[in-house]
């Protein structure tokens, strides 16, 4: 047979290729020996590649994304006017020769030429500034837990049950007892003193868990984690100002600032962990340019923070359609046809935080009792078991969040779910308009055959808020 070549159109003729190193960068400019260069990582040696890139009249480059090494290079590009794409490196790994730095640059700048490689999601400057807030401020909650850990630790050690007697030992009653077992004091009636009134476990019976074996290593190694426990959480509350600063600047620069404001939320309450200082209902609403995400069920403070932090209101708008989001998530099957038969359905691995927060979202709903996403949860639930039920709920969660955002879509479900708290609200409201209308159960209809069969299409929820 004939030997045939095939050739492919160029589509960047003026392409580069970066391999990103942790002590040198390697950039190809060509396929000649002569269109590769080694340069540093200094600032100055991060100027001198983009003099190169620019004396070559280079306009666009392609780099892997390895590590953290990228980013102050990629920043350096961008100011001075170049394309650049930030590829993951699965897609530059098929190389079929020896593997150099060298030839790996050449072959980045092979597959840009080609147009071969594509782009990963970068959010806008803002986003990225959010993010570096909020990120640092989840590790500095990872850092103040394993701080608590050790102080329940050390307080086992020292024979105080305070763990038994006390369901967070960080809370009010716990942390007033750490602080004075700290300052010296080891008795136990005078420690369960600080109970709080909320306590259900009694001053005696606190006391009697409180009898220590007054050894002085355990006690120095409490003071530590108690003194980390406390800078920890003073770094926190500097974070949530800095966020809360930074998200109030961010919003007055808004050219249309949203003017309403969303419906409350009292049943979404807050937990320690939460920001403070801020209130995340109305912030996210003009963040947002009025959507309400928090009308979602099952979406907390926590999940909308995530969203702000990781993603914001253009990055959403940079996937083409809700599939493309759910499929950038991993929440979506990575269906593999082969003979017409599918060999794998299998959601690909790897997480990151939107969609550990968006499965968060999707686990509490779960435990919800009469909304249309509970409802479709269960039923998923019943069929494939919890975890395909989480995913596939988290993946419905996200298909709504962008549909919201992109075409500012208020959450419209079938039925508006309402919490056990509303309902008691409403019932309250109904008993009093009877009362001031003089009316009684016969002329409502609510006789005693009438109630026998309405109670007996209610659900066992709706039972006990009927009238009575």
């Amino acid at each position: 047979m004939k030997k045939t070549k095939m050739s492919m159109s160029v589509i960047n003729p003026n392409a580069a290729g970066i391999d990103i190193g942790s002590r040198s960068h390697f950039v190809a400019i060509g396929q000649g020996e002569k269109d590769v260069r080694e340069f540093g990582v200094y600032a100055e040696d991060l100027s001198a590649i983009v003099q190169w890139l620019i004396e070559n009249k280079i306009t666009t480059v392609a780099m892997e994304s390895t590590g953290t090494y990228w980013q102050n290079l990629f920043v350096e590009l961008i100011n001075a006017g170049l394309e650049v794409i930030l590829t993951n490196g699965k897609f530059t790994k098929n190389i079929n020769r020896k593997k150099t730095d060298v030839l790996d640059c050449q072959w980045i700048q092979k597959l840009h030429c080609l147009g071969l490689l594509p782009s990963s999601f970068l959010p806008d400057h803002t986003t990225e500034r959010l993010r570096t807030y909020c990120r640092h401020r989840d590790n500095m909650i990872g850092q103040r837990a394993n701080s608590i850990h050790k102080m329940s630790k050390f307080l086992k050690y020292l024979n105080f049950r305070l763990d038994v007697v006390v369901n967070d030992i960080a809370g009010q009653t716990g942390l007033k007892i750490i602080e004075d077992i700290c300052n010296g004091n080891l008795e136990g009636k005078s420690l369960a003193q600080h109970r709080h009134h909320n306590c259900r476990k009694s001053e005696e019976e606190i006391a009697k868990a409180l009898v220590s074996n007054k050894r002085e290593d355990y006690l120095f190694g409490l003071k530590q984690e108690f003194d980390r426990y406390k800078f920890y959480t003073s770094c926190i509350d500097e974070c949530d100002k800095e966020i809360s600063q930074f998200l109030e600047q961010t919003i007055r620069q808004k050219p249309d600032v949203v003017d309403d404001i969303p419906d409350p939320k009292p049943h979404k309450r807050q937990n320690k962990n939460d920001i403070k200082g801020i209130n995340l209902n109305i912030v996210s609403y003009q963040y947002f340019d009025g959507v309400d995400l928090l009308a979602i069920p099952g979406v907390s403070h926590s999940t909308i923070l995530s969203i702000m932090s990781e993603m914001g209101p253009e990055g959403v708008s940079k996937f083409p359609t809700a599939q493309h989001f759910a499929s950038w998530l991993r929440l979506a099957p990575n269906n593999k046809i082969s003979g017409g038969k599918t060999l794998s359905n299998r959601i690909p691995q790897g997480s990151n935080r939107l969609k550990i927060a968006l499965r968060n979202s999707a686990n509490a709903i779960g435990n919800l009792k009469d909304s249309d996403l509970a409802k479709f949860f269960r039923r998923l639930a019943f069929r494939k078991g919890r975890t395909a039920a989480i995913n596939a709920t988290a993946r419905k969660i996200a298909v709504i969040i962008w549909n919201m955002i992109t075409k500012k879509q208020p959450y419209l479900p079938k039925n508006n779910y309402l919490f056990l708290d509303q309902k008691r609200r409403i019932v309250s409201k109904m008993r009093k308009q009877i009362k001031n209308l003089g009316l009684n159960p016969n002329d409502l209809g609510f006789s005693r055959a009438n109630r026998d069969k309405i109670a007996a299409q209610m659900t066992p929820d709706n039972q006990s808020l009927s009238l009575r």
